[in-house]
């Protein structure tokens, strides 16, 4: 175990991860990771598997994507390598985490004898990464921490052979990380220690995101000229964009900026014109992360209309650009949007729901000032510091089993007991 002389080597492990070729590809995991890396007390390196595809041209998409995301490359001051693993299309999801845990290994094994010998390895979502995870804190007896972020632990455990390997996880894991309260019940039932879930909420870049210098000027260099709300995030059905467009139908001096991409993107622009709405919604495909703030400024508030969320990093990043947020009362997002200051929570999932919440921050008034405040509660320094001791914990933990000879069941492979 490290003494507290000495940094905490940390291998960070997920396939959910930006690279060069990627860049909007798991941005909140890396923005943790960043943060983290600038600690003290911390050493890191980042191995971020991509899917082998043999073609790089971008006629085959995401797919060729990850072709061409380099083998290593220096994020920030973390050093990422992407080793490739086996993924054909539509092969079971199942399968995923045994094909990514068979490239890890190699990999790993090879940083460790170049002379990264890590105190820990630090796993993000639990399926495929913590399942992935899980096998290679055995083969090389090291603590494991898993992050529970969302649909991991709440959706992908309907699938019963998904769910399998989940549970596994989360039970082998000697330590758990929740992203919002929300989570905890769902890993309970998954089979999860409660004395091992920790909650540690996403933070907020407060010097990326920060109000505008001069938000008259931003808007009209954007051309707003009404009330203006945004919707960011992939354009897929849970994220709810269609029920903001609709929401416009209850807010008639209203328009809406929409920033994201994804494949529902030619539906909902069919959907604008039927309802009539094309000249007031804007689609403005997807921005590069640190572009995100103009946006966040120059609106009047954010509408987040989503079925399910883990913690929204879209709620904290607006608030610190002075925006509020109206918001679905699901998942995390009650732990977010939990003054007037931070905005409002619709009362159901409907645009007339959803309209009535921004009446309802209109008529109060927007303090931007304010706003800003109660993100300032949610920098990354708490989260760091809280990390850091999650992974004490692991190793504390991970070395008094040794000791003791009472180890956690070993999580057969993905092949063994999935059937």
């Amino acid at each position: 175990m490290p003494s507290r002389d000495r940094p905490i080597r940390v291998l960070t492990f997920s396939t959910l991860y930006p690279n060069a070729a990627m860049e909007g590809h798991g941005v909140f995991v890396e923005n943790r990771a960043r943060h983290l890396a600038r600690e003290p007390g911390v050493e890191m390196r980042v191995v971020a598997p991509v899917p082998w595809f043999p073609f790089r041209s971008e006629m085959f998409g995401r797919y060729a994507a990850g072709a061409r995301a380099p083998r290593e490359e220096l994020r920030g001051s973390v050093t990422v390598t992407h080793p490739r693993y086996a993924h054909l299309p539509h092969m079971g999801a199942w399968l995923a985490p045994w094909a990514i845990y068979q490239a890890a290994r190699r990999h790993i094994a090879r940083l460790m004898r170049h002379g990264y010998d890590f105190d820990v390895l630090d796993a993000h979502y639990v399926h495929p990464d913590g399942a992935a995870g899980a096998m290679l804190a055995d083969a090389f007896d090291k603590p494991l921490v898993i992050t529970a972020r969302g649909s991991d632990v709440t959706q992908l455990p309907d699938f019963r052979l998904r769910r399998r390997l989940i549970e596994r996880a989360l039970t082998r894991a000697d330590q758990l990380v929740a992203v919002c309260k929300a989570l905890v019940p769902f890993m309970q039932q998954l089979g999860a220690p409660l004395d091992r879930v920790t909650v540690l909420r996403n933070g907020v870049d407060l010097d990326m995101f920060r109000p505008p210098m001069d938000r008259g000027a931003l808007r009209r260099e954007l051309h707003l000229t009404r009330l203006t709300l945004l919707s960011v995030g992939h354009l897929v059905a849970r994220k709810g964009h269609d029920l903001a467009i609709r929401t416009l139908l209850e807010l008639p001096d209203s328009d809406l900026l929409i920033v994201g991409d994804g494949i529902e993107r030619h539906r909902l622009e069919l959907l604008t014109q039927e309802l009539g709405l094309a000249d007031r919604v804007r689609f403005l495909g997807a921005r590069p992360h640190a572009e995100l703030g103009r946006y966040y400024g120059a609106a009047d508030a954010l509408l987040l209309a989503s079925s399910r969320e883990g913690w929204a990093n879209v709620l904290l990043e607006a608030m610190a650009c002075g925006t509020p947020a109206v918001a679905t009362h699901v998942g995390g997002s009650p732990e977010v949007v939990s003054s007037s200051e931070a905005g409002e929570l619709a009362l159901a999932r409907d645009p007339k729901e959803l309209a009535a919440a921004v009446h309802r921050l209109l008529a109060r008034g927007i303090d931007r000032a304010a706003t800003r405040r109660h993100a300032e509660r949610h920098s990354w320094n708490e989260t760091s510091r809280g990390q850091i001791e999650v992974f004490r914990r692991a190793i504390a933990l991970h070395a008094a089993r040794r000791q003791s000879g009472d180890s956690a069941e070993p999580p057969r492979s993905a092949l063994g007991r999935s059937g």
